[in-house]
């Protein structure tokens, strides 16, 4: 599962000098290198680890996120040929797995002919070892995996900066594993000798500085995206932003919507880089839809970092759609996972901060049968989401208009009379104002500083509201 324009990590990167002679030893086995290529198409066993001692088991059904993990597996091109799941009890340090568990996985590789195994759960550096050792094939782990599809994925220079800071990031801390000359020592410097500095080590500040780097050239990144977010903030035109769990149907709504073609599949994580088309919707000229990469649970820490300044787009929404899969059974489950992000990026606002308006669309209203269809109506009749809740089919186009006719509605409806008092030195806020809300009353007054300013009595629609307080 090789990234594209990326050297095997302990390839020395930066053209770090191994001692005359020593080659790379390439292992084969229980030792095999975990970054060497797999081919699209290897046969896999996905096994997914419910581990009870953490209270009830996953928070979702088993089976429907074992289903996720085999999709994970197949949006890379792997063959699923056999899954299941494994109840852990008591987690065992070096495995994870019990004894007899993972002789039930040596076993069920065997009959399947697997080439790999992919463990739905996190592991660390020995407990993948040891599994390997035991199991005698390449293994991999949640996060490995979902960051073989980013780094697959990823088209933008930025998405390849964001996917390869978080290789680093997760491959650090398994340098040990790869190559037996990591453990030697390099000499000292001049005649004097000393300790010297082992090969991993040196290895491991290479990484080091390179992060540091890709965390630099990221940093610009996130600046050159906020100058565009400050000039959409001046520009009369909303931005929509599309949110929801992977495969939920975000980048087929966004093509039905805007004619645009991005990559929509049924495929997990199809879209990562953020994309934006220009609509027009009634009562409004023109607003800005935006796709964004989809969210899932237990994301790799590596990846929340990285992939903040992709995700703070949504920061700068004046109107949330959140797509859910409402046929998924884990629907429930998935809609949490995806407010969680959303709390932590701060869209639900605070004392300072209004709020970002929000829309659900329970997508996929296709799928369900009458009965279904009945029982969800109820909850959308009940409000029971505490927020408008439109039933769409993406694929077909049901719903559409009246989504469209919702997002509108919100965008332009709501407004709100204030009265503000601005300073006279602040001409900014004072000319968006006049260009966004409809000024009512001017009179010159002083601040609760003593300076002169100006009071202005203003309507502004609420999605206006909102833009204003991030001026």
């Amino acid at each position: 599962m090789g990234r594209r324009g990326q050297q095997p990590l302990t390839d020395h990167p930066e053209g770090a000098n191994r001692p005359e002679g020593e080659k790379k030893t390439g292992q084969t086995g229980a030792n095999k290198d975990l970054y060497n290529e797999v081919s699209r198409g290897a046969r896999a066993l996905v096994v997914l680890p419910d581990i009870r001692a953490r209270g009830g088991g996953l928070a979702e059904n088993a089976e429907t996120r074992l289903e996720e993990g085999e999709g994970l597996a197949r949006a890379i091109g792997i063959e699923v040929v056999d899954s299941f799941v494994l109840p852990i009890r008591a987690v065992r340090p070096a495995t994870l797995f019990g004894e007899g568990q993972v002789e039930r996985m040596v076993v069920a590789a065997n009959q399947s002919d697997a080439e790999l195994v992919v463990v739905d759960g996190s592991l660390s550096a020995i407990q993948q070892r040891n599994l390997e050792e035991k199991l005698k094939r390449k293994v991999i782990d949640r996060t490995g995996l979902i960051l073989e599809i980013f780094g697959e994925r990823a088209a933008t220079a930025e998405g390849r900066l964001q996917v390869e800071l978080a290789h680093l990031d997760y491959q650090a801390g398994r340098l040990v594993r790869s190559w037996t000359h990591l453990e030697r020592q390099r000499g000292g410097f001049g005649f004097l000798g000393g300790p010297g500095e082992t090969q991993i080590e040196a290895d491991r500040r290479l990484i080091r500085n390179r992060m540091a780097r890709i965390r630099r050239e990221l940093e610009q990144v996130r600046r050159t995206r906020g100058l565009h977010r400050d000039r959409r903030k001046k520009a009369p035109w909303p931005i929509v932003a599309l949110v929801g769990y992977t495969n939920a149907g975000k980048s087929t709504l966004f093509n039905r919507v805007t004619g645009a073609s991005v990559l929509a599949e049924d495929l997990l994580f199809a879209t990562l880089d953020p994309t934006m088309r220009s609509v027009r919707l009634p009562g409004l000229d023109k607003a800005i839809l935006s796709d964004t990469v989809g969210f899932i649970s237990d994301l790799p820490t590596q990846l929340v970092a990285a992939f903040r300044a992709t995700l703070e787009e949504v920061t700068a929404a004046d109107l949330i759609v959140h797509v859910r899969d409402i046929a998924n059974p884990a629907t429930a489950s998935q809609k949490r996972q995806v407010e969680m992000v959303l709390a932590d990026l701060g869209v639900a606002g605070d004392e300072k901060t209004p709020p970002i308006p929000m829309i659900e669309a329970w997508n996929k209203w296709d799928l369900l049968d009458e009965e279904d269809r009945a029982t969800r109506q109820a909850l959308i009749d009940a409000d029971i989401a505490g927020v408008p809740v439109v039933p769409i089919s993406a694929l077909t186009g049901e719903g559409q208009d009246a989504l469209i006719g919702k997002i509108a509605a919100m965008l332009t409806g709501g407004a709100e009379t204030l009265d503000l008092i601005i300073p006279l030195a602040d001409g900014q806020r004072i000319a968006w104002l006049h260009a966004n809300g409809e000024v009512l009353a001017e009179e010159p007054t002083e601040d609760s500083a003593g300076t002169t300013a100006l009071k202005i009595r203003v309507r502004l629609a609420l999605r206006d509201l909102g833009r204003y307080t991030r001026l």
